[in-house]
């Protein structure tokens, strides 16, 4: 026992100097009045205006496909190619029998000039000239069907090649090299590039809250300080047979450059402030007796002070308080639970 106390006179009194609790860095908020009552919030995903599903006008073997999920492309860029050698002997074949055509046309316009002359001469009978003036007429007719067939041959053996119609993203691929493909059969799915709207499912519950053309906000999960403009563009007729919600679409009006396709992105209801509420993040909540409660820092003497407040809603924003704070209050929002009462911090504001 004389040992301990000895310690303890040693400790408290070796150099006469009594050691201070040091100065603790916190992060603080400033109080401002007027937060939401609620926060009407859905969450949904950022996509393109226009996505198409893209495939061959002809079928054949996919032999090469120098793009996959993810990749930019430019119009006019390649994004997939057939074989192309069947392609070419039928437009080979076409040009031959365009040839061959002509060929019997200039045979059957030759038979009809003569056989007009021998009737002048009435040599012939009407009836043997009309006969000739049929071949002309079927011959130039099977010319123009085989310029037809030729220039269509000429078009599929250069539907071979698969290339964009817009700059835009490959948001899927459903076909790879080796494959047999059908004309029309799905290859990538392009995502275009300009206009992006954010799809979010509704609930059944809340579909009133959906209106053609109301303005919203839009904020990115990946930037939630961020917001800017939206307008309900479509809500769909009907419900998902799976999920039983509504597909709504908004559309994003002059998103940010970090806005991508595919990022998860919350739309916001506008709501109309509250003078009596005040919004603070979750992680500025204390307890005091197992009440709510905050630490304000005194702004002249940098000490903390712990204060009951009323808790309004937990949000997925933060929380509202009801009662205990006023405009100008600094609260302490990191750091909280290692404070003490009267204990000296050196704040910092959160951005």
């Amino acid at each position: 026992m004389t040992l301990a106390l000895a310690a303890a006179i040693a400790a408290g009194c070796g150099n006469g100097k009594v050691a201070s609790d040091p100065v603790r860095p916190v992060l603080t908020q400033t109080v401002k009045t007027g937060a939401a009552a609620a926060r009407d919030v859905y969450s949904g995903e950022l996509r393109a205006r226009y996505e198409t599903e893209l495939g061959f006008r002809v079928g054949g073997k996919l032999v090469a496909r120098p793009v996959d999920a993810g990749t930019r492309v430019s119009k006019g860029q390649v994004l997939a190619r057939l074989d192309p050698e069947d392609a070419k002997l039928a437009a080979q074949s076409a040009s031959a029998q365009l040839a061959s055509a002509e060929g019997d046309l200039v045979l059957a316009r030759a038979e009809r000039e003569r056989h007009a002359e021998l009737l002048a001469k009435r040599f012939i009978s009407q009836s043997a000239f009309d006969a000739k003036q049929n071949a002309l007429n079927a011959a130039e007719a099977k010319v123009e069907q085989a310029r037809s067939q030729a220039a269509l041959s000429t078009n599929q053996a250069q539907y071979t090649t698969l290339v964009a119609d817009s700059d835009g993203v490959v948001v899927s691929v459903s076909a790879e090299p080796g494959q047999v493909l059908a004309a029309g059969q799905p290859v990538l799915r392009l995502a275009r590039a300009g206009e992006k709207e954010v799809v979010v499912n509704a609930p059944e519950g809340q579909l009133e809250r959906f209106k053609v053309g109301a303005a919203v906000a839009i904020t990115l999960w990946a930037d939630n300080n961020t917001l800017f403009a939206g307008r309900i563009r479509e809500v769909a007729g009907g419900a998902d047979p799976t999920t039983r919600t509504y597909a709504v679409r908004v559309s994003a009006i002059n998103p940010p450059a970090q806005a991508q396709i595919g990022m998860t992105a919350n739309v916001v209801f506008p709501q109309q402030p509250d003078a009596s509420l005040v919004l603070l993040p979750l992680s500025a909540l204390a307890q005091d007796d197992a009440q709510a409660a905050v630490w304000v820092v005194d702004p002249k003497s940098s000490q903390v002070k712990l204060r009951r407040v009323a808790v309004g809603q937990y949000r997925e924003d933060g929380v509202t308080i009801t009662r205990g704070l006023e405009a100008g209050d600094i609260v302490v929002t990191a750091g909280v639970h290692k404070l003490r009462e009267n204990q000296v911090v050196r704040h910092v504001a959160a951005l």
